[in-house]
């Protein structure tokens, strides 16, 4: 079984990913991670390096090929990613979505110290300012290199609005709605 989640920033991919990692004791990937180590690694923030993808393929190529090796490797995880489920189409495939100014308070109230990529935000306004332009450069990248649009829902098995949802609460309908998927 594999499982691709996607969303936007602040709606709980991470929180949940893990969560369904445990849940069904397989691998968790995340490849915002591995973005924003190959970011580092430059000494660039997470979004100097999306900007810097808008020219180079390379940004995204690099994890796009990594997770399609992964996808093709028979075994079961969880991954999250903008585009995981597209490159991996045998998944399961979830997009959470999220109220602007309910994903800038969860980004703004969550620990920085996972995340060295990224600066931390002065304001709720800055944080809003900060995503909405993040996934700007994300549909300009990917609509550029892939001719896809990252906020049509048409391609997931489940859609949630996280915003008023407890991460139990999300994790319960994925339960279910998995089991149904597996159990038709």
């Amino acid at each position: 079984m594999i499982i691709t989640i996607t969303g936007l920033p602040g709606s709980g991919k991470t929180t949940i990913a893990k969560m369904i990692s445990e849940f069904y004791k397989i691998p968790w990937y995340s490849m915002g991670d591995l973005r924003g180590k190959m970011a580092m690694e430059r000494g660039l923030t997470l979004a100097e390096f999306n900007k810097l993808g808008e020219q180079e393929i390379f940004t995204d190529k690099d994890v796009d090929d990594y997770q399609t090796k992964l996808g093709q490797s028979g075994e079961s995880f969880v991954i999250d990613g903008r585009l995981s489920w597209h490159f991996i189409p045998n998944s399961y495939k979830i997009f959470l979505d999220v109220d602007p100014t309910v994903a800038a308070e969860r980004v703004m109230n969550q620990t920085r110290a996972d995340r060295q990529d990224e600066k931390p935000y002065a304001s709720i306004e800055e944080a809003k300012t900060t995503m909405a332009e993040r996934i700007a450069s994300d549909q300009r990248r990917y609509e550029k290199y892939y001719n896809l649009n990252i906020l049509d829902l048409t391609p997931y098995d489940l859609v949630i609005d996280t915003t008023n949802k407890t991460p139990e609460k999300i994790m319960e309908e994925i339960k279910q709605k998995i089991s149904e998927w597996q159990n038709p």
